[in-house]
């Protein structure tokens, strides 16, 4: 039946004709498009918007940004630089006043609810777009047609849907408009910094939750991602899966993607030290780019077998307080319940050698995070406080010190 004789059907032909759309499929068959095409969206968001845009850690070819432009135009309406500069500043302030869907700050349930309305708010803010969505699509495509009809998109999607697939398209319609504000806005932007487990001790409350990654394409490796944010890899440990990654992967071996930066582990040597100031530096500076790295190896190697070896000296019930400890220190410490921190206190004071480990891991902290007068001070102050690890009489303090006495100076990043 074709299109122009539409008036001449009967109403129940029209619905026999054209109730599953010009597709024609089968239930599976749109369960199978629409899972599919909310999936290529959160490809678009987490490749295109997040690791080419918001970080500059990928480049894709023009015609992949071309094409992921267009997608997200049709499925989320929200222009690219728009997009970026709400996530840009969210880095720039997480956590704190000004970060616009923090749920330390407007509560876990708004932000599930409501992290739409919070990222419209923000991308509605001039001074946002201009400061922190440079370098994002400025031409003709992007002025005349993605940021002025920015609604014109989802109508069209809502028009190619019910053409392709009748009826059930209004359910389809309905999962593709609610993937964005439900899964980006609410579950990673909300649940991402609440709810999860840390495998870095940012300075923020990001988790992770890996075992939804199929649905969210990465994004759900959280906490990872803001140890490294410029890092086009978010996957850390041997579980994680990043659906994100993996595209990324394909995309280059076409010739569709360049990878620019990858976080990787510190290299160590066995080598002895150089007295070379110029060298010291070098690895100091390795130390410091590492230091989430050195973080965590402080806390598995140091902090918990210290108060294990007390614990167990005294018959304590160490797999359950070590567990407790090992979350507790993964945040930092106004982010922990009054309970919590009166906790880690009473461990201070029975057991002086974890008090001890705690007040080197703070003190070396300080020395990245403090102004120096200079560089040969702060190497001073590092050596310093090695030495001092060397002659505690803790052997996991020792061992650190020589483990941090093995960096050297950071290679070039790390391509794929």
């Amino acid at each position: 039946m074709w299109p122009f004789a539409l008036w001449e059907l009967e109403p129940v032909e029209f619905l026999n004709d054209y109730f599953y759309g010009l597709a024609g499929l089968g239930f599976w068959g749109y369960v199978a498009v629409t899972l599919l095409w909310m999936h290529v969206t959160m490809i678009g968001v987490t490749l295109y918007f997040h690791r080419d845009q918001a970080h500059r850690s990928v480049d894709l070819h023009p015609a992949l940004r071309h094409f992921f432009r267009f997608w997200l135009w049709l499925n989320t309406g929200a222009p690219t630089k728009e997009w970026v500069a709400v996530h840009r500043k969210h880095h720039a302030f997480c956590e704190r006043e000004g970060d616009p869907h923090s749920p330390r700050i407007f509560g876990l349930k708004k932000v599930l609810l409501e992290g739409a309305e919070l990222y419209q708010a923000e991308a509605r803010n001039k001074e946002t777009l201009e400061k922190y969505g440079k370098g994002t699509p400025d031409d003709w495509l992007e002025r005349n047609v993605y940021s002025r009809f920015t609604y014109s998109g989802i109508a069209l999607l809502v028009v190619a849907d019910l053409v392709l697939f009748g009826v059930p398209g209004i359910i389809m319609i309905a999962f593709q408009l609610a993937n964005m504000p439900v899964m980006a806005a609410g579950v990673i932007n909300g649940l991402c910094h609440a709810k999860g487990y840390r495998n870095f001790e940012t300075n923020d409350a990001s988790t992770n939750l890996w075992p939804i990654g199929l649905f969210v394409a990465g994004e759900e490796l959280h906490n990872n991602h803001h140890a490294f944010p410029t890092s086009a890899k978010f996957a850390m440990r041997r579980h994680e899966v990043d659906m994100g990654w993996l595209h990324l992967k394909l995309f280059s071996m076409l010739g569709l993607a360049k990878i620019r930066r990858v976080a990787t582990p510190p290299v160590l040597v066995d080598e002895p030290s150089s007295a070379d100031v110029a060298a010291e530096l070098d690895a100091l500076r390795a130390v410091i780019v590492n230091r989430m790295y050195v973080l965590r190896h402080y806390t598995q190697h140091v902090t918990l077998p210290v108060l294990r070896r007390e614990l167990d000296s005294l018959e304590d019930n160490a797999n359950a307080v070590v567990a407790k400890v090992r979350r507790w220190l993964s945040w930092q410490p106004h982010m922990l319940d009054s309970e919590s921190r009166e906790r880690l206190d009473e461990l201070r004071e029975r057991h002086p050698s974890f008090a001890t480990v705690l007040q080197f891991r703070a003190e070396l902290k300080a020395l990245w995070e403090g102004a120096h007068t200079s560089n040969e001070r702060l190497l001073a102050d590092f050596k310093e406080w090695c030495a001092r690890a060397e002659a505690s009489g803790i052997q996991g303090l020792q061992d650190f010190a020589a483990y941090l006495k093995s960096f050297r100076a950071m290679p070039e990043p790390a391509r794929a």
